[in-house]
C-alpha cells in the first residue's frame, strides 16, 4: 500500500502535471511549427533559391542514396523552432514583473565596530 500511495503522491504533484501539460502543449506546438516552416516559409525559400526542394535532395554512392535534403530540412526546421521559442521566451520574460530591488542593508557587523573603534580613538 505504501508503494501506491507514493505513486498516487508524486502522480498527483503539481510538478508533475505541469510537466504533463507543458509536454502536451509541446507537441501541438510543434506540428503548428512544423505546418509554418513546410507549408509556408520553405516555400518561399524554394524561391529564392531557384526553386529548390531541400527534401528532395539526395546524392547516390553505388547503391545507397544518400538523402542529405531531409537533413537541410531539418536543420532549417529547428533553427526557426528554436528561433520561435526564443521569441516566446524573450516576451514572457519581458512581461513579467522585475523583482523589487532589496533595500540596501546596513554595512557588516565587522565594519561598525571597527567605525566605532576609530571615532573612539579619535575621541581620545
Amino acid at each position: 500500500m505504501g508503494m501506491v500511495q507514493e505513486f498516487k503522491d508524486f502522480a498527483v504533484k503539481g510538478n508533475a502535471l505541469d510537466l504533463a501539460v507543458g509536454v502536451i502543449i509541446g507537441a501541438a506546438f510543434g506540428k503548428i511549427v512544423e505546418s509554418l516552416v513546410k507549408d509556408v516559409l520553405m516555400p518561399v525559400v524554394g524561391l529564392f533559391l531557384g526553386g529548390v526542394n531541400f527534401s528532395g535532395l539526395s546524392l547516390k554512392v553505388g547503391e545507397a542514396a544518400v538523402r542529405y535534403g531531409s537533413f537541410v530540412q531539418a536543420v532549417f526546421d529547428f533553427a526557426i523552432i528554436a528561433f520561435v521559442l526564443f521569441m516566446l521566451i524573450r516576451g514572457a520574460n519581458r512581461m513579467k514583473k522585475p523583482a523589487a530591488a532589496a533595500a540596501p542593508s546596513g554595512p557588516p557587523e565587522d565594519v561598525v565596530l571597527l567605525r566605532e573603534i576609530r571615532d573612539a580613538l579619535r575621541r581620545a
